[in-house]
């Protein structure tokens, strides 16, 4: 029997407002959140950033599992071995962390298109 993935006990917006600033906060690029709690049951909200290469990829992961308060542990984690794409899968809240080529070669954002987009920028 496949284990059961836990469920967070955080609002899934707040933890991924919560990510997001903290990619912001590592000058992580085009960062978005996206919801796709009405789409699909895989999670609520996933969190989209891009790092300037592998130790900026690195650097925004390990700041994000920094930030996040000690009882948001992640379940799954991926990536670190590459580092052009570090998924670090806190069940309600999915974050995908990606060199640009990777990101541009995915283009998550259009395979959600559905999805309601936030954009988080340091800009006012």
């Amino acid at each position: 029997m496949p284990a059961t993935k836990p469920k967070a006990e955080t609002n899934p917006r707040l933890l991924a407002e919560l990510m997001a600033n903290a990619a912001l906060e590592k000058k992580a690029e085009d960062i978005k959140i996206l919801d796709i709690s009405g789409i699909t049951d895989i999670a609520d909200q996933f969190v989209i950033a891009t790092g300037n290469g592998g130790l900026h990829v690195k650097a925004i992961a390990d700041h994000i599992r920094d930030e996040s308060n000690a009882s948001e542990k992640p379940w799954h984690i991926e990536g670190y071995d590459s580092l052009k794409w570090v998924l670090l899968d806190y069940v309600d809240v999915v974050i995908h962390i990606f060199d640009k080529e990777t990101r541009d070669y995915y283009d998550i954002e259009r395979l959600w298109a559905d999805a309601e987009i936030t954009t988080i920028s340091d800009e006012e």
